[in-house]
């Protein structure tokens, strides 16, 4: 348990929360709705600190990130709960589970400086905070970040996308690339099936853009939910019109937890909202949780040609850094 960095106290001993654009009031004794945050007499403390419910050793496209250190492997941990209440949750177990009639926060110790050392210990360049919404333990991974930063290793955020500008602006200072989900591109989509508003996300992207972050982003597609073509129009449109090399990852749906009766994505679906990307004019699409060659690699949107090839999630780059040995084009990324 450790004191929250972001929020202020209210009246009454209340206490607002300023990590998330959940924006919660928490009156003492209570928690958020992510279920790790608690109101202590009138001071907020994260109920998830050190605690990793997830510790792994991953390719950095699992993340999914594909122009940033292709090939690499990323030390990847999570603690419990989650801002978000989506219906469709692949880590449902782990982000749902303090808000259950227990409440209770599971985990096993792992603090900063032992994270850190199993990344170096692995060769891990990079250290990735995911499974759940890194936002609930942001001080753990804030914590880590540091230290990893100090010794030279990069950082991953893999989020929903609801921080709050104050939040971005600490993440910025030690975070080197964030894959957001946009999941939908209408507020109706996120708030029955998410528990949560579209703008706010939409905020969030533009923002970590704007301060220079490198920023991909990933939409799984679900039958008869978000998978309208007016929709993926508008919302490629969006991605297009903040820049068309931002990575776009459209994923395969599998049913889970409370969305069981929802078929799994057809491939000619996914390959549909590709085709609706690249008339927007996108310059990388990729389909993840599916078997198909077409959308796997990079490919240099000037001359064409396959510069980093995949196989099992892994990245085999034929760049000179970030540069196409074909035709000298500079392909979008962190390469080195």
């Amino acid at each position: 348990m450790k004191k929250a960095y972001l929020y202020h106290q209210l009246d009454q001993k209340k206490v607002k929360c300023d990590l998330c654009r959940q924006g919660c009031i928490i009156s003492p004794g209570q928690k958020g709705l992510c279920g790790v945050r608690k109101n202590i007499d009138g001071e907020l403390y994260s109920l998830n600190y050190a605690q990793a419910m997830a510790a792994n050793i991953d390719p950095v496209e699992k993340k999914p990130l594909y122009h940033f250190l292709p090939g690499s492997r990323a030390f990847s941990i999570g603690a419990a709960g989650c801002n978000f209440s989506c219906k469709f949750c692949q880590n449902w177990q782990s982000s749902q589970i303090t808000k259950g009639k227990s409440g209770k926060v599971i985990g096993e110790f792992f603090p900063s400086e032992e994270v850190v050392q199993a990344a170096l210990q692995y060769n891990c360049p990079s250290i990735a905070y995911t499974y759940t919404e890194p936002t609930v333990f942001f001080e753990y991974a804030l914590d880590t970040a540091k230290l990893a930063k100090k010794k030279g290793l990069k950082n991953i955020f893999v989020s929903n996308g609801y921080e709050t500008k104050q939040a971005i602006n600490e993440l910025v200072k030690v975070i080197d690339a964030i894959n957001f989900d946009l999941k939908a591109f209408t507020n109706n989509f996120y708030q029955e099936i998410c528990g949560a508003k579209l703008e706010p996300v939409l905020d969030a992207i533009r923002y970590t853009y704007e301060q220079g972050i490198w920023i991909e982003l990933t939409t799984m597609i679900i039958p008869g939910k978000n998978d309208d073509e007016a929709e993926l129009k508008k919302l490629t449109e969006f991605i297009a019109k903040l820049d068309p090399t931002i990575p776009w990852h459209v994923t395969r749906f599998i049913p889970q937890y409370k969305m069981l009766d929802v078929k799994t994505t057809p491939l000619e679906t996914m390959k549909k909202a590709a085709k609706i990307g690249r008339d927007a004019g996108l310059n990388y699409i990729y389909l993840g949780n599916v078997n198909d060659d077409e959308y796997l690699h990079t490919i240099c949107p000037q001359c064409q040609q396959k510069v980093i090839d995949r196989t099992n999630y892994r990245g085999e780059s034929n760049l000179d850094e970030n540069v196409c040995p074909y035709c000298g084009y500079e392909i979008e990324g962190v390469f080195a």
